[in-house]
């Protein structure tokens, strides 16, 4: 079943056209990659179906763990984040002064029913959820071997750490569809193996849609079962690993370069 689809989204800021007519089918429990150079439209894509963006034309749809259709067009991001779909960003974005435990309690909030007046008073019924997700976030940490540094300081932890709690802050928040923003962006040899094996596990883990952007060719070839690559904007081709290593003109436009881009 798709999980997501974009039928003909374009970005222009001014003149300039960021992302055009972009076409992209994600099915669920896939892994699929969005690759291309520097500023070929990758975070602008994200931008648009994570509603930071609102697309100057075409549209965005989801389709719920029902099988309903949800156009997500111009919602807001905090919208289409309780609607399962959760993304890390290129750029850290922890809060560095909380401990580990705090930062994915945080996210764990989301999804609270229970109101402020509720909170304040701590009336029953946010008692009985504040314990419920406290026991979720105890279970998610044991599970992604992050409890025994609950107590540690965000910004404490080694580079590749802080990369895996951003993600599992995400899957705080329960989503279908995960996108990550460069995942191994900074990170050595050795950390973007161990993440191209946490990646896997969360999505057999959390039955988890991957959809990534990722510069890191070894970890996009490894693990994903589709790959969508954009130049300038333009989508210029799509496929499976093997499919996009044989095409010439990703060759030319993205794989052939001699420096990372």
């Amino acid at each position: 079943m798709t999980i997501l689809r974009t039928d003909g989204i374009t970005m222009r800021f001014g003149g300039v056209v960021a992302v055009n007519n972009l076409q992209i089918d994600i099915n669920e429990h896939e892994i699929v990659a969005l690759i291309g150079p520097n500023g070929a439209g990758k975070t602008t894509a994200f931008n648009m179906i994570t509603g930071v963006y609102t697309p100057t034309s075409g549209n965005v749809i989801y389709t719920d763990a029902s099988g309903n259709d949800i156009r997500i067009t111009g919602k807001k991001p905090s919208a289409i984040a309780k609607l399962g779909i959760a993304r890390t960003f290129q750029n850290i974005r922890l809060f560095k002064e909380l401990s580990v435990y705090e930062n994915v309690m945080i996210a764990k909030h989301l999804h609270l029913k229970s109101d402020f007046m509720s909170a304040a008073l701590h009336l029953p019924h946010y008692n009985a959820e504040q314990r419920q997700a406290e026991a979720e976030v105890e279970e998610l940490l044991k599970k992604v071997n992050l409890w025994d540094l609950r107590e540690e300081k965000a910004f404490s932890l080694p580079y590749g750490q802080q990369r895996h709690l951003e993600i599992v802050r995400a899957l705080a928040t329960n989503p279908r569809l995960l996108l990550l923003d460069e995942p191994a962006a900074g990170m050595n040899p050795k950390e973007t193996d161990e993440l191209t094996d946490f990646i896997s596990q969360i999505r057999d883990e959390y039955n988890l849609t991957i959809f990534m952007i990722e510069h890191h060719m070894d970890l996009v070839m490894g693990i994903s079962d589709r790959i969508y690559v954009l130049d300038f904007g333009q989508t210029i081709a799509s496929g499976t690993p093997l499919e996009i290593q044989n095409n010439e003109r990703v060759i030319a436009a993205y794989l052939g370069v001699e420096e990372d881009a």
